[in-house]
């Protein structure tokens, strides 16, 4: 089951019956562990009842800058 909250994919595996809240307060508790912009969460279910919370990170934006040197191009 997958669901987007604020931008986010958060991604159920195994949990079937997910509360309305659910995914914000997954995205509220990664968030309050990290500083960078998220782009996913995965909610696994665990054997022993607990969950697995994985999540991957948007990667910083970057700009290609080409260097002008004034050698000749061959």
């Amino acid at each position: 089951m997958v669901k987007h909250f604020d931008g986010v994919e958060v991604k159920f595996i195994g949990i079937e019956d997910v509360t309305a809240d659910e995914p914000q307060h997954y995205v509220d508790y990664v968030r309050s562990r990290t500083n960078e912009p998220l782009k996913s969460i995965k909610v696994i279910q665990c054997d022993d009842g607990l969950v697995d919370v994985n999540y991957e990170l948007q990667g910083e934006k970057f700009e290609r800058i080409r260097r002008i040197t004034g050698k000749p191009v061959k």
